[in-house]
């Protein structure tokens, strides 16, 4: 590895190169549909990474907090969508943020409508979350009286704008194959579009789609059936988006390297100072059952390599990672050297260890 990169404890990689281009890959299939291409910054979390973001003409962003979005604002991002149901006891930080800069704000009950009529001291853009489908939070689309009642009350009230229906079709992460993601997409559209023609039928003007999950995004070719794209994991990608088809291995831009400290070969296993605390409990199963919760690949002089087919992570206690490999992977390490970790899911990693060391040896902090 790059004598720059000394690494003495567990360190989150960064290719910057390999980011800039899963980045302009989305730009520029954004441009081709003709939608907005308003990424979710919760997977980077950093200021620096998303300056890499404005070379390729992002001007609006999405966030998962009220935090995040201040931190955003802070750093220059005048347009911000807050893609989580709002929370009422943030009120003070939601007033402060709608003075500032373009807010957008996410809803789906007429008393959070009601407070915000109240309470908000400027004016704000309201999305209505549909659930088509993911489950965890939002409108059924087929609830077209609590989509008028709602779309009317925002109507109603001087310093609110309704901006459009909004989802995350989280379930595409259950799919096995680019056909699965498609047909979730296809169903995503069609109930978003269903909504919309209902409002209009109700005397609600024409209002904007948005959809956001990565793996939709990352697969789907032709996006103009929308408005707003949100996609966010797909900056670094990670081993469940490469488990579900949408990426290459090639495109996962982060990887954990971390010290071996433990080898033992009589049971096919290295220990790892790597654990919960830095990669988290996401895990994948293996055909058998196998539990996956990263993948080893070697360090090279430029980044990583290509994951060996036979050397995972098979459990994870706090500090502690095991690592079961065969025989040939094991007479690789010694106790001292480094191991770089594919992590299943890069969003949770990043906000475990809070900073990057980029290839070529800068340290980015996150929010």
């Amino acid at each position: 590895m790059n004598n720059k990169l000394a690494i003495q404890k567990p360190t989150l990689l960064l290719s910057r190169q390999r980011a800039m281009a899963n980045i302009e890959k989305m730009a520029q299939k954004a441009h081709h549909s003709g939608v907005r291409f308003r990424p979710h910054f919760k997977t980077h979390q950093s200021a620096r990474v998303g300056e890499w973001f404005r070379e390729f003409g992002v001007e609006a962003i999405t966030v998962s907090s009220v935090e995040m979005a201040l931190y955003f604002a802070q750093h220059g991002w005048q347009d911000i969508t807050v893609a989580f149901p709002v929370n009422l006891l943030e009120i003070e930080s939601i007033n402060r943020l709608a003075e500032q800069i373009r807010l957008g704000l996410l809803v789906e009950s007429e008393e959070t409508v009601q407070f915000l009529t109240e309470n908000l001291t400027a004016e704000a853009e309201l999305w209505l979350k549909v659930d088509v489908g993911y489950g965890r939070t939002g409108i059924a689309p087929s609830d077209v009286d609590r989509f008028v009642k709602l779309a009317s009350q925002i109507e109603a009230a001087p310093q609110l704008w309704l901006r459009g229906l909004l989802t995350h079709s989280g379930h595409t992460y259950a799919a096995r194959s680019k056909p699965e993601i498609e047909a979730v997409y296809r169903d995503t559209v069609d109930k978003m579009q269903a909504v919309r023609a209902k409002l209009e039928a109700a005397g609600i003007p024409q209002v904007e789609l948005s959809i956001g999950d990565t793996p939709s995004c990352s697969v789907v070719d032709d996006l103009s059936e929308v408005d707003e794209i949100r996609p966010g994991n797909f900056v670094f990608f990670d081993l469940m988006q490469l488990n579900i088809g949408a990426c290459r291995e090639e495109e996962i831009a982060v990887a954990l390297a971390c010290p071996v400290v433990a080898k033992h070969p009589e049971q096919q296993k290295l220990v790892i100072y790597g654990g919960a605390v830095h990669l988290s409990k996401e895990v994948l199963l293996a055909a058998d059952g196998t539990p996956i919760f990263g993948y080893v690949t070697p360090l090279t002089e430029n980044g990583w390599g290509v994951r060996f087919e036979k050397a995972y992570i098979s459990s994870l206690s706090q500090e502690h990672g095991i690592i079961k490999a065969d025989t040939d992977v094991i007479d690789r390490f010694s106790v001292g050297d480094l191991a770089a970790i594919l992590p299943v899911h890069s969003c949770l990693t990043v906000n475990l260890m809070g900073q990057y060391l980029t290839l070529e040896g800068e340290h980015y902090d996150c929010m």
